[in-house]
């Protein structure tokens, strides 16, 4: 089989928050016609992406071609989960044109590159491209700063971080792995900010590596799908912390899940998710809520103190109106604190 007999693939990989959902959301909106497969990998115990993904309502992405990988991180299960599901989308009677992977916050893209040269599939698919989304809020705020003396300071003034910072790792190791760099909430950073953090992005990457500027993941397919890189041939252009290593673990991570009532008002529920964001060190809340009166979920997404939520789809007929939030952050959470905070 030539490559272009193969269905390409695209890895779409970012930290959390980084708005890999809302991205893919915009492409799967302008398919144009194109037939498309989703893989979303959930770290936690509810699938919330996917759940935000089957309720789009977009013709050329039916329910069935949205596959949830929820057994944990994607680059860590590929023999047990993500390989079977590629064979699985491939089987079907009308295989898809392009298939999007959005992987976990915390994935490494290079394992999960790699296993595009098992046996089972790299006669079939391959890696369209490695697309990096950053958060741009976050890096111009120093959250993932990438100068060597920001770091050595940050570690200084804090004891917990005498060691080298994981999120740091997954991080470069995204930007290392990438194709194409999309620099996400572009409208909530000014332009000078935006100049240096495209500048450090750049500097962290030593290939010839496009940065494109976007708000809310608005960027057009064309630039996305159809790079054509073929990453699984040319892995050793990606280096990453983790080359050395025979696997790799997130114990330094942890998640959990709260139910949450039908609620009257939404609005109490965001300051506390602000709140407890804030006084927990909380990385990530993501979910979606009932609300009396309302038709429809309240998807509610937040990354820091920085939250967003819109009403996404209707309930359906059966459907318990129960709200489920996953928070995710490092290992150590105070999980009985966290969720006293966030229920009231």
């Amino acid at each position: 089989m030539t490559a272009l007999d193969k269905v390409p693939c695209t890895i779409l990989t970012g930290f959390l928050g980084a708005g890999k959902t809302t991205l893919l959301r915009h492409v799967l909106a302008n398919a144009n016609g194109r037939r498309l497969a989703i893989i979303v990998n959930e770290f936690g115990d509810v699938g919330i992406d996917g759940e935000i993904l089957k309720g789009c309502g977009i013709e050329t992405c039916t329910e069935e071609n949205v596959v949830e990988l929820a057994n944990g991180c994607i680059c860590c299960t590929v023999a047990d989960d993500f390989v079977p599901a590629l064979e699985g989308l491939l089987s079907r009677g009308q295989r898809p044109d392009h298939i999007i992977i959005e992987t976990s916050g915390l994935a490494l893209p290079k394992p999960l590159v790699k296993a595009f040269n098992w046996p089972a599939i790299r006669s079939r698919v391959t890696v369209d491209g490695v697309i990096a989304v950053v958060d741009a809020a976050a890096v111009a705020d120093g959250r993932f700063a990438d100068d060597p003396e920001a770091i050595a300071k940050q570690r200084a003034e804090d004891p917990s971080l005498d060691h080298d910072n994981p999120l740091e790792e997954v991080y470069e190791d995204q930007l290392l792995c990438a194709d194409l760099i999309v620099l996400n909430k572009t409208d909530l950073v000014a332009e000078a900010e935006l100049d240096r953090v495209t500048s450090e992005v750049k500097a962290t990457v030593s290939r010839a590596v496009k940065v494109v500027r976007a708000a809310s993941g608005n960027v057009d397919p064309a630039v996305l799908l159809g790079l054509g890189a073929a990453a699984e041939s040319d892995l050793d252009a990606r280096p990453s912390h983790h080359d050395a290593e025979e696997g790799h673990d997130h114990d330094d991570f942890e998640s959990f899940v709260i139910e949450i009532p039908q609620l009257a008002d939404p609005a109490p529920l965001l300051q506390r998710l602000e709140t407890a964001t804030r006084d927990h060190d909380v990385l990530r809340i993501k979910g979606f809520v009932p609300v009396e009166g309302r038709p429809l979920r309240l998807l509610v997404q937040g990354v820091g103190a920085r939250f967003q939520h819109h009403y996404d789809r209707p309930w359906r007929d059966g459907e318990a109106r129960t709200g489920r939030l996953v928070v995710i952050g490092q290992k150590g959470l105070d999980q009985a604190r966290i969720r006293d905070a966030i229920t009231g």
